[in-house]
């Protein structure tokens, strides 16, 4: 994780003393709460962009957190990680923030927005999972071969910033510990979604009731790009906004047309 700005750390006791969640705090303004992909939090120049307006609240998801790896086990289903997260938000006391979720975090954002709808003032989804069709089925990451991984979340998996968020470090012991966390946080995020992610969200999108953008790679091969629609006719009032040349991670392979998209939405 690095960054330009200088991040602190608050540490939010939820679910009966039993979890301390961890949250990176970095920025000035306004509070925004992000909540990170599948593969735990990495702090990058989107995040410091926005950081420039609002003050950024990102929680590692419990046991994605190196200093507590088995806080995971304390928790049972999907519901108990949206009452978690709703209670830490509410711990902070920042009012009520913009939300933003990618991938995994996406879902996790939606669900949240749905069961809270007067908690947040705006909800941006970045290539968010939690839907399912048999035609157009989501990519099993978590199955997904390290190899596999470039084609999967980047349209250039050759390109720049696939290199940047996926060469392991030169240092072998290094590279070892990078690849077990990456493994654990996989692990600690997908006993929540797999063995469909479908639990049932599109039952409930409908109660979102905040301005709401969903923010797509043109290229999304783990999350097909079609799903911007079904989420988008499920959210009243729902904008769509294609990010070209992108693939999962808009923010990390186009990080100024995505964060020119989301600035503009939050402005």
């Amino acid at each position: 994780m690095t960054s330009t700005l200088d991040l602190t750390e608050k540490t939010v006791d939820v679910w009966d003393g039993e979890i301390k969640l961890r949250v990176k705090v970095a920025g000035q303004g306004p509070g925004l709460v992000y909540l990170h992909p599948a593969a735990g939090l990495a702090w990058d120049p989107f995040l410091d962009r926005l950081a420039q307006d609002f003050t950024i609240y990102a929680p590692e998801f419990p046991g994605t957190s190196p200093a507590d790896p088995y806080a995971v086990h304390k928790i049972d289903d999907l519901w108990q990680v949206v009452l978690i997260y709703e209670e830490a938000i509410r711990k902070l006391e920042i009012g009520t923030p913009v939300l933003i979720g990618q991938s995994f975090g996406g879902m996790l954002a939606a669900e949240l927005a749905a069961a809270y709808p007067d908690r947040f003032s705006r909800l941006v989804l970045l290539d968010p999972i939690g839907l399912w069709r048999d035609e157009h089925p989501v990519a099993n990451w978590i199955a997904a071969p390290p190899a596999a991984l470039p084609e999967l979340l980047f349209a250039d998996p050759g390109g720049e910033a696939a290199k940047a968020m996926l060469t392991p470090p030169e240092d072998p012991e290094d590279a070892i510990a990078v690849g077990a966390g990456l493994v654990w946080a996989l692990g600690c995020t997908g006993k929540f979604v797999w063995p469909i992610p479908d639990k049932g969200l599109e039952r409930r999108l409908h109660r979102i009731s905040v301005p709401t953008q969903i923010v797509w790679g043109e290229h999304d091969k783990l999350v097909p790009a079609v799903y911007a629609d079904e989420f988008a006719a499920r959210i009243t009032g729902s904008k769509v906004a294609i990010v070209p040349g992108a693939g999962h991670i808009p923010q990390v392979e186009a990080t100024d047309a995505t964060f020119a998209l989301v600035n503009g939405f939050l402005h």
